[in-house]
C-alpha cells in the first residue's frame, strides 16, 4: 500500500483487500461456534427451552454498549498499530480466552458469563472492520471490500458450524456426554476455533497498514466534493433542555412499563426491555448534564448527538435491519431446540437423537454460510441489474421463505433446501445495507456511525431475547418450531420495508 505523496486514495489489489478482510474469517469462526452451540451448551447445563432467549441477552446488550463506544474511540485513535488494528489485536486476545473457557464451564451461570465476555470482545474486534473498508478503499471498491468480508464470514461460519459434526463423523470424537457435561466434539471445536480466530486476526493486524489521520484528511480535502458522499454540514448539537425533557419522558415511560409488567405478573424477561427504555432516557439526561458542564467535548455527548443526527438513509435502513435481525436471532436461538424436537422427536439432551439433531443443525448452519460465501460475489452483479433495493428485497424474501419452510419439511435431510434461501439473505444482510450506508456517511465519523448502526441490529435481538419465550408459551404451546415461523415472517416484512429506503448510490456508478 502506497503511503505518503499520493494524496488520492489508491485502488488496492486483490491480495491487499484479501489481507485486510482475512481477520473476519476467524471472527466468524468464533461467532459461528457461539451461534450454533450456545443453546446446546445451555441446555446441556440445565437450561429450559423457554429460558434460552434470556440467556442469549448478553449478545445484544454488549453489542449495544460496546460498538458505538469502540467506533467513536477508533475514529480518534492513532498509535503504533494504527487506527483500527489495536482493537482487532486486543479484542482477539480476549475472545480467544473466552472460546477456550466456555465449553469447560461446569455450571450454567459460568457459561452465560463466558458468552457475555465472548460477545463483548467479538464486538471490540469486529466493529472497526466495517470502518476499515471505508478508511482504506476508494468509494468504487467498497462494494468489493464488503463482499470480501461477507465471503470470509461465510467461510468462517461454515468451518465453525460443521466442526463438531466433522469431529464426530470423521475423527470418531464422541458427541454424547454424561448429563451436565459438554460433549468432547463441542469442546474441541471451540478450542480449534480459538486458534483459528487468533491466527487470522493477527494476519490482518500484521499484513495491513493504515493511513494516518493527516493522510486521510488530506485525501478527503483533495479528492473533491464527489468523493465524500456524507453530509458536509456539521452535526447539529442538541441543547440540554431537549435532552432533559426527552430523556425524562423515555425514563418515565420505562418505569411505567416496568410497573405494568410487575402488576400483570408477566414473564421477567420483559424487565430487560423496560430497563433498556429507562436506560435510554437516563443516557439522554446524563448527556444533557454533561453538555451543561463541559460543552460538546464529552465523548458520550458526541455519540448521542451523532445518534440524533444520523443520515436519512440510515434511519430508513434501521427499520429494515430491525425485522431482518429479529428473524436471524429467532433462528440462532431456536433452530437447535426446534429441529431436535420437531424433526428428531427428542428433548432429552443426553439422548443420541437429540445430539444427532444438534449436530445436523451445525451442518445446516454450515450450508447457509457456505451459500452466503458464494452469494457474496453475485450480489454486486444482481444489484447492478435490478438495483440495490430490489436485490436486497428479493434476498430477504428468499430467507423468509427458507425459515417458513421448516414447518413444512418434515424430513430433516431435506432442510438443506431451506438453508439456501437463508444463506442468500445472510449474504445480502452482511453487505447491501453497508454498501448503501457507507455512501451516506461523513468519512470522519465512519467508525462511530457504523457502531451506531449496530443499534438497529442489537435492538431487534434484545426484543427477540425478551419476548420470544413469552410468545412461544402464550400462543404456541412452547413449541420452538414456531419461533422459526415468526422469524421467517419477520424477514418478509423486512423485504417490504426495503422499498422505503432512499439509496444514495442510485445516482452513482455501482462499485
Amino acid at each position: 500500500m502506497q503511503m505518503g505523496s499520493e494524496m488520492a486514495k489508491p485502488r488496492l489489489n486483490f491480495l491487499q483487500i484479501w489481507n485486510m478482510c482475512f481477520g473476519f474469517l476467524g471472527i466468524q469462526v468464533g461467532f459461528g461456534l457461539q451461534n450454533a452451540n450456545a443453546s446446546r451448551i445451555f441446555q446441556t447445563l440445565g437450561a429450559e427451552v423457554d429460558h434460552l432467549a434470556i440467556l442469549w441477552i448478553a449478545a445484544p446488550v454488549t453489542g449495544l454498549l460496546v460498538q458505538p463506544i469502540i467506533g467513536h474511540l477508533s475514529d480518534k485513535t492513532w498509535g503504533r498499530l494504527g487506527r483500527r488494528r489495536p482493537y482487532f489485536f486486543y479484542g482477539a486476545l480476549v475472545t480467544t480466552a473466552a472460546l477456550v473457557f466456555m465449553p469447560l464451564s461446569p455450571v450454567l451461570w459460568l457459561a452465560a458469563g463466558a458468552l457475555w465476555i465472548m460477545d463483548a470482545s467479538i464486538n471490540v474486534t469486529m466493529e472497526p472492520f466495517r470502518a476499515f473498508v471505508g478508511d482504506l478503499l476508494p468509494e468504487e471498491q467498497r462494494t468489493t471490500g464488503f463482499a470480501m468480508q461477507s465471503f470470509f464470514i461465510g467461510i468462517g461460519a461454515v468451518l465453525a458450524s460443521v466442526l463438531p459434526w466433522v469431529l464426530t463423523n470423521w475423527f470418531a470424537v464422541s458427541n454424547v456426554a454424561t448429563p451436565g457435561e459438554v460433549p468432547d466434539s463441542v469442546r474441541i471445536a471451540f478450542h480449534v476455533g480459538a486458534a483459528a480466530l487468533f491466527l487470522s486476526v493477527m494476519w490482518t493486524v500484521f499484513t495491513t497498514r493504515e493511513y494516518s489521520p493527516a493522510e486521510l484528511e488530506e485525501m478527503d480535502r483533495t479528492a473533491g466534493p464527489d468523493a465524500s458522499p456524507g453530509p458536509a454540514t456539521p452535526v447539529q448539537q442538541r441543547h440540554e433542555p431537549r435532552y432533559f425533557v426527552h430523556g425524562l419522558v423515555w425514563a418515565t415511560a420505562g418505569v411505567a412499563a416496568t410497573w405494568l409488567v410487575a402488576l400483570a405478573k408477566l414473564q421477567k424477561e420483559l424487565f430487560v426491555l423496560t430497563g433498556f427504555i429507562i436506560l435510554f432516557g437516563l443516557v439522554q439526561v446524563f448527556a444533557g448534564w454533561m453538555r451543561r458542564r463541559r460543552g460538546a467535548s464529552s465523548g458520550l455527548v458526541e455519540i448521542v448527538d451523532d445518534l440524533f443526527n444520523m443520515p436519512d438513509a440510515m434511519r430508513q435502513l434501521a427499520v429494515v435491519q430491525f425485522f431482518s435481525w429479529f428473524g436471524l436471532f429467532a433462528m440462532w436461538i431456536y433452530t437447535t431446540p426446534a429441529v431436535t424436537a420437531f424433526h428428531y422427536g427428542s428433548t432429552d439432551t443426553a439422548s443420541e437423537a437429540f445430539n444427532s439433531g444438534a449436530d445436523w443443525v451445525g451442518v445446516l448452519f454450515g450450508i447457509y454460510n457456505g451459500v452466503a460465501a458464494l452469494a457474496a460475489f453475485l450480489i454486486p452483479v444482481v444489484s447492478r441489474r435490478i438495483g440495490q433495493r430490489g436485490c436486497h428485497a428479493l434476498n430477504l424474501c428468499l430467507g423468509g421463505l427458507g425459515l417458513l419452510s421448516f414447518l413444512i419439511i418434515h424430513d430433516p435431510r431435506l432442510l438443506w433446501i431451506s438453508m439456501i434461501g437463508v444463506g442468500i439473505a445472510w449474504a445480502s444482510i452482511l453487505s447491501v445495507p453497508y454498501a448503501i450506508l457507507s455512501r451516506a456517511l461523513p468519512p470522519r465519523k465512519m467508525g462511530v456511525y457504523m457502531g451506531i448502526f449496530n443499534f438497529f441490529i442489537v435492538i431487534p435481538q434484545l426484543v427477540a431475547a425478551t419476548i420470544l419465550g413469552l410468545l412461544l408459551q402464550a400462543f404456541f404451546g412452547g413449541q420452538p418450531i414456531f419461533a422459526l415461523v415468526l422469524g421467517g415472517a419477520s424477514m418478509v416484512v423486512a423485504a417490504l420495508c426495503v422499498f422505503g429506503v432512499s439509496d444514495p448510490a442510485r445516482a452513482r456508478t455501482p462499485g
